[in-house]
């Protein structure tokens, strides 16, 4: 206990450590009070839920993903796509949806780890015993928010517009447990599954789980189950005999605003955590992404806000594109990947940015 106690200790130590030193390097800070963070989170919150400029933003980082590859940016629907329908497997669907909290867990780990020298399973053990602290809870309930956000307009955009849809600072604590009780139902699979071994190992081990459909299929299904008992609920089967081979009608339109938004939801919940330790205006924060004078430290945690949000919305699309070469811990991208994700944080935050104004 003594051991795990020091542990946790030097691991906090480092964290704050990391997060003061990004601060630091950024300078010219306004002196902002309360009311005006408020304001702008207000602003914000506003605009999470509104269709019309959910839809402009996703045609925004559309543009933003082809003109980061070299390329033309086409037409956002092509001919006839805006009343398309087309079929996704309920199955599958169930699985993306409760999966979301296990995608956010990963990304906040790989986050943790490398602020730190704890593995994956040292990590997984003080979340699973409650021995973090609520600055760590805080960045893991952030992720957990944006792979739920992100999941929201695959299975039907009027669903942003539901109260529960707006930044997580905003949310009453009993939502906020929501998200919480996620992390500890994916943590608790997770560590189960893992075997001991170096950081490195643990993380090979993750991304040989994060490619393997059947342990989707049982992540899912732990974490459904797990949502009931927190809810003391009866848990029903998690997939029905009739939806094993189930398909539903989806809208192509929906579904490429879906696939589209995902960056400004990273963006959206990295921002909410940094105003949230910082204190400082959401503005502030987006100016420094667009001149670039972000810190590299911050960088990095914009673009695993966005890695995560991109693996939530994958099995939504197809379980088979979680068995891709890509679809593993950022620890693992290469550089050219990570830019990826920048590009689409870099395009979220210029259009949140000219809506604050």
């Amino acid at each position: 206990m003594k051991t795990v106690s020091v542990l946790y200790s030097l691991n906090i130590c480092m964290l704050i450590a990391a997060c003061n030193s990004s601060t630091k390097k950024e300078t010219n800070q306004p002196m902002n009070n309360s009311s005006n963070i408020n304001k702008e989170l207000a602003v914000i919150d506003s605009l999470l839920q509104d269709m019309p400029f959910t839809e402009a933003v996703a045609k925004e980082l559309d543009a933003a993903y082809y003109k980061g590859i070299g390329q033309v940016p086409p037409p956002f629907l092509a001919a006839g796509e805006d009343s398309l329908q087309v079929d996704r497997s309920i199955r599958e669907e169930k699985i993306a949806i409760n999966i979301a909290g296990f995608y956010a867990l990963e990304c906040g780990i790989d986050y943790l780890c490398e602020q730190s020298n704890s593995t994956p399973v040292e990590w997984l053990e003080m979340i699973i015993s409650k021995k973090v602290s609520d600055s760590v809870i805080l960045l893991l309930n952030r992720f957990a928010n944006a792979t739920w956000k992100a999941g929201q307009p695959f299975r039907g955009l009027e669903r942003i517009k539901r109260p529960n849809f707006i930044g997580s600072s905003s949310l009453p604590d009993d939502e906020v447990q929501k998200d919480y009780r996620q992390i500890i139902g994916a943590a608790t699979k997770l560590k189960a599954s893992l075997k001991p071994g170096t950081k490195e190992d643990q993380l090979q081990q993750i991304r040989t789980l994060l490619q393997d459909k059947g342990f989707a299929y049982q992540m899912a299904s732990h974490i459904d189950s797990s949502y009931y008992a927190n809810e003391k609920k009866t848990v029903p089967p998690f997939i029905s005999k009739e939806e094993v081979t189930a398909v539903k009608k989806k809208s192509f339109k929906e579904e490429k605003i879906a696939i589209n938004v995902a960056g400004f939801y990273a963006v959206e919940c990295a921002l909410n955590y940094l105003v949230t330790i910082r204190k400082q205006q959401p503005s502030f924060i987006l100016q420094s992404i667009t001149d670039n004078s972000l810190s590299k430290a911050d960088k990095l945690l914009f673009a695993r806000f966005a890695n995560a949000t991109w693996k939530a919305g994958q099995p939504f699309r197809s379980l088979d594109r979680i068995t891709r070469d890509t679809f593993t811990p950022f620890y693992f991208l290469t550089e050219a990947g990570i830019e990826k994700d920048w590009v689409q944080v870099k395009a979220a935050a210029a259009k949140l940015q000219t809506a604050l104004k």
